[in-house]
Formats: structure tokens, sequence, C-alpha cells
């Protein structure tokens, strides 16, 4: 898979600063940097900004909130002075994330208060691009930066967003800066760095379209697994995301995670979801480990916890599991994990469901039985 990492940041802001040096002598603080109210003196100054606050969240491992300060430039630095300061800031970031190990997570606010060295480069690297295209447009600039790392960002920190034929003009409509044949205009957006959800012993991390597509390819996905790699279940529910990832239903939460073992940082697995909570509030869980891994309670660990973190939510009251009849381990772990065996009635309407969404096979659903949990009713 193609990593996203300080390399990538170093080009992005070489891009950046190669095309504004050829603008140097204009007037930066008397042109609005195109739809924002910023002047694109301010703006290309806000990059820098972002850039060094990445770097710093990422290498001083911040937890709570960001890290307490802010930078300033001396007084009389011209244009081709703040340019230099946009390099350095850059070479910090990409320093930050190159030698950041990949386990660690720093504090950022939205969505799931934590990101990645990957999701912190890829951030520095969407502010680099977006906001070169802001100034570019106040001060006349042509300005396109590469497909294949427009591609990247979209389906690291914009798995929400349906694919569009070409990747630029999708980031710039995603992020409202432009529009697209068929598509209401965005006026609001945010990004997605991957969900986590921590257990004593493990950690559930979600997969971004662009891991699950390498995991689909028969790739690792970026996680360093043990044994011969993911299971058949796990690149399965891997081609899922990517299946709903390129018509535009892809929710990241509700998607696939894999089980990464936290003494070790090796991934042992993979737990998910087979798409969002339907109307009547329902969503059904599965899940596969490395024969190697299996026997330790890591799977019923990791179902419990993504089990409870589902239930506490307003948008589902019920988690089903299709488990095979002669599959008695893995109906051990749904048991443990708090699941029961479903009524016949509730095995009857599942398959009926089942039915009016994909082609059924009687012999499949005959081997299957069905465990549900739901969510307990708060205390009076």
């Amino acid at each position: 898979m193609r990593t996203m990492g300080g390399q990538q940041v170093r080009e992005a802001v070489a891009g950046t600063v190669a095309l504004l040096r050829t603008a140097t002598d204009q007037d930066w603080d008397g042109v609005k940097a195109g739809r924002l109210e910023w002047s694109c003196r301010t703006t290309v100054f806000h990059i820098a900004e972002d850039l060094i606050a990445y770097a710093a969240q990422l290498a001083g491992r911040a937890q709570d909130a960001y890290v307490p300060f802010e930078i300033t430039l001396d007084e009389g630095t011209d244009n081709t002075g703040l340019l230099h300061v946009v390099e350095t800031t850059g070479a910090l970031l990409a320093a930050a994330v190159d030698t950041a190990p990949r386990e660690v997570r720093a504090f950022h606010p939205y969505p799931f208060r934590s990101a990645n060295r990957e999701g912190f480069a890829s951030m520095g690297i969407t502010e680099v691009l977006l906001h070169t295209h802001d100034v570019a447009e106040g001060l006349g600039l042509p300005y396109e930066p590469p497909a294949e790392l427009c591609e990247d960002i979209l389906a690291r920190l914009f798995p929400h967003v349906r694919p569009g034929p070409t990747a630029w003009p999708t980031l710039l409509w995603a992020t409202g800066r432009g529009d697209l044949p068929g598509r209401t205009p965005v006026t609001d957006w945010r990004w997605h760095n991957n969900l986590v959800i921590p257990t004593d012993r493990l950690t559930l991390q979600g997969v971004t379209p662009a891991a699950a597509h390498d995991l689909r390819l028969g790739g690792d996905g970026g996680f360093d697994w043990i044994d011969a790699g993911p299971f058949h279940g796990t690149r399965e529910a891997a081609g899922m995301v990517v299946k709903a990832y390129e018509v535009g239903l892809h929710r990241p939460e509700w998607g696939l995670f894999v089980l990464v073992r936290r003494e070790d940082g090796r991934a042992l697995g993979g737990i998910g979801f087979h798409g969002a909570p339907d109307e009547d509030a329902r969503a059904e869980v599965g899940y596969d480990l490395a024969e190697t891994a299996r026997g330790h309670g890591y799977a019923t660990e990791a179902l419990r916890a993504l089990s409870d973190w589902a239930l506490a939510r307003d948008d589902v009251h019920t988690l089903i599991a299709s488990i095979y009849d002669d599959n008695h381990p893995s109906q051990a772990v749904a048991t443990r994990a708090g699941y029961v065996r479903a009524t016949l009635e509730e095995e009857r309407t599942a398959h009926e469901a089942h039915e009016a969404h994909e082609a059924h096979d009687d012999d499949m659903d005959d081997a299957l039985s069905l465990y549900v949990r739901r969510r307990r009713p708060l205390s009076s």
C-alpha cells in the first residue's frame, strides 16, 4: 500500500513553495485568497501554523488538547521569508511523521479525538493543497496537485465522500471550493480520522478505504500481521468497505476494524459491521482471528468492546451475528460477549431481510444460526 508519510508532506509543501515563489513580488496582503475572507498572506501563514501545530501534536504525544503555543513572524518578514517558514514547518511535520511509531496517536478534535501519524500527515497535506488553491485563485496562478495525492487524501480523510470522476475536483467540492455535476454544493464539511476503540489488551482500529483497498488486493493494509496475514474473512470485509465507499454509502464507524495487540502492535484479526444500522436500528457484526491468536480471549474481548460501543449509541438497539451451526468456538465467543441465540421468529425476520437485499442461498442460510445482543433498558 502506498504510504502517507513524511515524503508526501515534503512533496506537497515543495509544490506550494515552488508555485508561490513565482509571485513573491505581488501584494499578498491586499488580495483575498479565493473564497476565504483571509488575505493571501494570512492564508499562507495559516499553512505554516497548521504544519507546526500537527508536528507538535504528534511529536509531543498530546492527548487531551492542542499544545498551547503559537508562532509569529519577525517584523518585516517578506513573502520570501514567509515561504521559508512554510518550508521549515513542513520539514518539521515530515520529521515528526517519519519518526513516530505506527501505534502512536495524538489529540485531534474531530471526529473521534485522535489521529495517528498517517492522519496527521494527511491533514497537513490537505491544508497545504486546499490553501494553496485558495491563494493561487486569489493571485491568478494555475494550480493542480498530483491526482494520486488527492486520491490518497480522499480515501483516508474523506471516507464518507463518494469518489468522483477525478480526484482534485472531488476534493475541492467536498471542501466547499467547487461544484460537481449532480451533487449538492457543500457548505459545511469535516474530515474523518479513523475511529479507534481501546480494550485492555487490544485496540480496534478503523480501516480506511485506502487500507481496505490494499487488504482486498492481498496487501497488509498498513498493519503488522502475525503469521501469514489477515484471514479471508477480513479481506472479504475489506471488499465490502471498498464497495460501499465507491457508491458513497460507507460510514466509517460502521465498517471494518483490525484487532491490534497492545503489547507488540501486531494485527491479529478483523471485526466489524456489515453496514450501518437498518431502519429497525439493527446492525450485523462479524469477526475472524488468526489461528495462532485463538484461545486467548481476544475475539471475545474485541466483540464485547465493539458491541458496548455500538449499543451506547442512539441509532442502534440490536446487534446480530450469523454463525455457522458447526462453528462452536465462534458461538462461544458470541455467548461470552453477551449474545444469546435468537428466537425462531427473529431468525425468520432476519432471513426475510437478507432475501430482500441479497441473492438467497437456502443451504447457506439453513446452516447459520442467529445470535443477538440488545441494548439493556435504563434502570429506573
